[in-house]
């Protein structure tokens, strides 16, 4: 009986809700309780700060790319540009001399100043730029101005050298490479011979006739221009332009005052083979050829007569001192100032020799008179 009235109850409680869920649990039993939300929330059915779930494949994706992030390395820097007149870094290997119209005239020695230079290189670089050019066929470029810095830096281990480059015409880079070695000290005479030769050669290729000038008059009016420029007459030009005619041999000695200017301009008419057999006799005999003994080695050499004997037998003979000493007014204003008169120079010096001859010991001063009879 009281299991049957505790059933009446219940009965009656579920009619009076009927067709309303239990107050207890209004949603089904197999789904989860809803959170409690606000206004807002049930209007677009999302919280305010709520944020979506990160799928897994999206989570993958993040973690590399942030994986990536940390260890990509830092971009290198790109190829240095060549771009007009700016300063650019070339490799020794893609740079070459001077060679337009001619070789480049200066000559780049291994000398203690060489050494200077590659010492400064290793300590602080190369301060100046050297002046480059694009080659015309592409390949490399050509030097204008720095040869020595250039071979210094190979000397110091450098692999590459700072340098300015610009597109010139051959006529420009003449004289780019003329104005840099303007102010070269110790000009040698077949650097300044090569120089001119190249001067020449350029004024014959800046197109076409000179105004005013007959073909055939062409060369030498381009010597005379070039001999204005130097301040040179047209013979003393065509003297310097005569050493080009030289065998190494020979030139070598001129440079290094081992042979006179004069003869050696009458020598570069010698057919080159005997040029080498007088360079030969040179060191041999150990004595230069005056300006006499080379106009008759060129006169014998133009017979068809001049060989190795001929040579050592001229060399070997004594010369004779047809001109007397030279002493240049530089040299004697230093003495005497540049207010006395060439003959009040001579006077005094006349003097001074006699008061020294008469302190001289007798048998030196009769010395010369014994030698006079000698001969």
């Amino acid at each position: 009986e009281k299991a049957a009235t505790e059933n009446q109850k219940a009965e009656k409680s579920a009619g009076a809700r009927k067709g309303r869920p239990p107050k207890a649990d209004k949603t089904a039993p197999d789904k989860p309780k809803p959170s409690k939300r606000d206004k807002v929330s049930r209007s677009d059915g999302k919280a305010p700060d709520a944020k979506e779930p990160i799928k897994p494949a999206q989570d993958t994706a993040l973690k590399e790319t942030a994986a990536v992030e940390q260890t990509a390395p830092e971009p290198t820097t790109p190829p240095r540009p060549v771009e007009e007149g700016k300063l650019v870094y070339l490799k020794l290997s893609e740079v070459h001399p001077f060679h337009t119209f001619r070789p480049h005239p200066f000559k780049v020695r291994d000398d203690a100043k060489m050494q200077e230079i590659v010492a400064s290189i290793r300590v602080n670089g190369v301060m100046v730029p050297g002046l480059a050019r694009p080659e015309k066929d592409g390949n490399g470029y050509e030097i204008v101005a720095g040869h020595r810095r250039t071979h210094g830096s190979e000397l110091a281990g450098l692999e590459e050298m700072p340098f300015i480059v610009r597109e010139m015409t051959d006529h420009e880079a003449v004289q780019a490479m003329k104005d840099s070695n303007k102010q070269r000290d110790g000009m040698l005479p077949s650097e300044l011979a090569a120089l001119l030769e190249l001067e020449v050669e350029d004024i014959k290729h800046q197109g076409g006739r000179l105004k005013g000038v007959a073909e055939g008059d062409v060369g030498k009016r381009s010597v005379e221009i070039v001999g204005e420029a130097h301040e040179m007459n047209y013979k003393k030009v065509m003297r310097y332009l005569r050493l080009n005619s030289l065998v190494p041999e020979l030139l070598d000695k001129v440079d290094d005052k081992k042979m006179g200017f004069m003869p050696a301009v009458e020598l570069s008419y010698i057919k080159p083979k005997n040029q080498r057999l007088i360079a030969v006799s040179i060191d041999g005999e150990q004595a230069s050829p005056s300006l006499a003994q080379a106009k008759r080695l060129r006169e014998l050499d133009k017979e068809g007569k001049l060989n190795g004997d001929v040579i050592d037998g001229i060399l070997s003979e004594q010369k004779k001192e047809d001109r007397g000493v030279i002493i240049s007014t530089a040299e004697l204003e230093k003495y005497f100032g540049k207010e006395v008169t060439p003959a009040k120079m001579k006077e005094q010096i006349m003097s001074l020799l006699d008061d020294w001859k008469e302190k001289q010991p007798p048998e030196l001063v009769k010395a010369p008179k014994k030698q006079e009879l000698d001969k």
